[in-house]
């Protein structure tokens, strides 16, 4: 890391401690997409388990005494928990998981050094908090302020599950 961004992140926490008049223009936060929240991805396009291939047959006279192989049966997927709201019953992690994904489709926002935690019951928040030097103070803020409207459409799609 540059010694040019090492300092100007410690000029911004020096300044956010002592209150300095030079902090960072109000950002206001980026504007947040619509519609219910997909689920993040890994970058891998989901793979199916292969099916067993059938015994090899010798091209003699009893090829037709041969059983052809039993495929196993498939599980149907699990089904998510609902309210009687029509809300999705998910775990903190996987909220988590909901809110981050939510946030990586935001401009600038790091690669890694970023942890979203989910808290409460009912009324169920979500926090960030940035590893140091994963971003500038100025792009933190503007995530920070982000958070509780993406929080608030979230809640309206997804309940905390206990």
């Amino acid at each position: 890391m540059s010694d040019d961004v090492k300092d100007a992140g410690l000029v911004a926490m020096i300044s956010s401690i002592l209150g300095g008049s030079k902090r960072a223009d109000i950002v206001a936060p980026p504007p947040l997409t619509e519609g219910p929240p997909t689920a993040p991805t890994n970058g891998f396009d989901p793979v199916e388990a292969p099916i067993p291939a059938a015994a090899a047959v010798k091209p003699d006279d009893h090829a037709s005494d041969a059983a052809p192989a039993v495929a196993k049966p498939v599980e149907p997927p699990a089904k998510i928990a609902t309210t009687p709201d029509g809300r999705q019953l998910l775990p903190a992690e996987a909220i988590a998981d909901l809110v981050l994904g939510e946030l990586r489709k935001l401009d600038d926002f790091p690669a890694s050094g970023v942890s979203v935690t989910v808290y409460g019951y009912r009324h169920w928040n979500a926090m960030i908090t940035f590893a140091p030097f994963s971003t500038t103070f100025q792009n933190a803020t503007r995530f920070r302020q982000a958070m509780p409207d993406l929080v608030f459409k979230l809640r309206r799609f997804v309940q905390l599950e206990i």
